[in-house]
């Protein structure tokens, strides 16, 4: 197993990308805690995990709030001891042009998920630096903080964000053996997508060479990946999922 004895948090844990990382990581021996603010949906990835014969806990944490991040990594430690992977993947959308965006429409997204993205990063580093053994931390980015889109100026203004936030963390503390990478999904088949409309998909799968939406274990094979030792020479990366949609 391909982490076998680690222990991995990973938030937005209780649905979409972050269950499949989550009940993906688990099959491959890692302790799981399930970080989500949706306590009843967080539960049932954790019960999944049970039933596998694994172990996992779930932590209702909203990541924009340190007093829950700090809660979320004290409680990791007085059960596991230890952690060895952060996967970062929590996120929201709330889309609007820019000339019709609410502040508040702004400040959601930004500390959700770039805030966020802060604040689990460093809670986690530091422990990771006391440890001493190096450690994973991936962070999601997405194909729109490549190149944009109509309607998502904060959305996008994060994800640009989290690339350049990986590539400075992975220069601070590689020298600590602690990797630090990005994925930048493109449009992934999950419950984020559930809003747009069946023509807009459409029109999406034309826009991607492999013509068709990405699936969330697609993604949560490339955090597994970038988690284990196969990726121990990867620091500072960006690597897209996104079926040649940025190419």
């Amino acid at each position: 197993m391909r982490l076998e004895d680690k222990v991995a948090i990973i938030t937005g844990a209780a649905r979409g990308i972050g269950k499949e990382t989550a009940l993906i990581f688990a099959r491959e021996g890692a302790k799981v805690v399930v970080a989500d603010v949706i306590r009843e949906a967080g539960q049932e990835t954790v019960d999944e995990i049970k039933d596998m014969g694994k172990e996992a806990f779930f932590a209702q944490v909203d990541v924009s709030n340190r007093e829950d991040v700090d809660a979320m990594v004290k409680e990791t430690l007085e059960r596991y001891g230890k952690i060895d992977i952060l996967i970062n993947n929590a996120g929201i959308v709330r889309d609007s042009t820019l000339l019709k965006m609410t502040e508040e429409q702004w400040d959601l997204v930004i500390n959700i998920n770039l805030k966020g993205v802060f604040n689990c990063a460093q809670a986690v580093a530091r422990v990771m630096v006391e440890q001493g053994n190096g450690g994973s931390i991936i962070n999601t980015s997405s194909a729109v903080g490549i190149y944009g889109n109509f309607g998502q100026t904060n959305y996008a203004a994060t994800k640009a964000g989290v690339i350049g936030f990986t590539k400075a963390l992975a220069k601070e503390v590689g020298r600590k053996g602690i990797r630090v990478n990005a994925v930048a999904p493109g449009f992934i088949d999950t419950p984020m997508l559930e809003k747009i409309p069946a023509n807009v998909i459409e029109m999406v799968k034309e826009r991607v060479p492999l013509q068709r939406l990405g699936r969330a274990d697609e993604v949560a094979n490339m955090y597994l990946y970038l988690a284990s030792a196969d990726a121990g020479y990867i620091n500072g990366a960006v690597l897209s999922i996104d079926g040649g949609l940025v190419i």
